[in-house]
């Protein structure tokens, strides 16, 4: 494994801990500020620009009393100044006193930007039992 595919593995951990811990400063380190990012969570239209994402992710933290996330990497790929990490997430969450489990596919693409990798687009999609 070459040392830039090390570091893409580790934003992309850091983008699912900061998940997990609901923390939206350590989200904030791990994504592009720019207009150009791009996410979209199951089941949610399509968000442009940190200040749209960045909101969602308040959204969500907010109404998630507790999340885990275990994540299995399908493939990883870096070219250049662009990479991306496919993976299947599998989701524990615990919203309004009710345990729900689910499982998405999601493709995470990062971009060499000043000599860090960030995240400029997450996708997932989940995963029909």
């Amino acid at each position: 494994m070459t040392n830039q595919h090390s570091e893409v593995l580790a934003v992309n951990q850091a983008f699912y801990r900061a998940f997990e811990k609901k923390d939206i400063e350590a989200m904030a380190i791990v994504w592009s500020q720019g207009t150009g990012s791009i996410c979209i969570h199951p089941g949610w239209d399509v968000l442009r620009s940190w200040k749209e994402i960045r909101s969602s992710w308040v959204n969500i933290f907010k109404n998630t009393a507790y999340i885990e996330i275990n994540t299995e990497i399908i493939t990883t790929e870096v070219r250049d100044q662009i990479a991306y990490v496919v993976l299947r997430e599998n989701v524990l969450q615990i919203i309004n006193g009710r345990r729900l489990e689910a499982q998405s596919v999601a493709t995470n693409t990062f971009e060499l930007l000043g000599g860090q990798w960030y995240m400029v687009h997450h996708h997932a999609s989940p995963v029909m039992r």
